[in-house]
């Protein structure tokens, strides 16, 4: 595994893990689609995955929010 996408894993894991309380378990079994849909804001309908862009938006918008 390259330290690029561990570093990847790692923060959508967290994001994952601290916003929709997903253990490691329910994170690895989750599509990439699923986890799009889980992250996505309510309302909101999208068929691709979530970018790293898109991704990085999420959370900067969330330490915005003072969590």
């Amino acid at each position: 595994m390259s330290e690029h996408f561990a570093e990847a894993v790692a923060e959508v894991f967290g994001h994952a893990a601290q916003h929709l309380g997903w253990t490691p378990g329910t994170f690895w079994q989750a599509t990439p689609a699923e986890l799009e849909m889980a992250m996505r804001p309510a309302g909101q309908h999208s068929t691709a995955p979530p970018t790293r862009d898109h991704i990085m938006q999420l959370i900067k918008q969330d330490k915005d929010n003072g969590r």
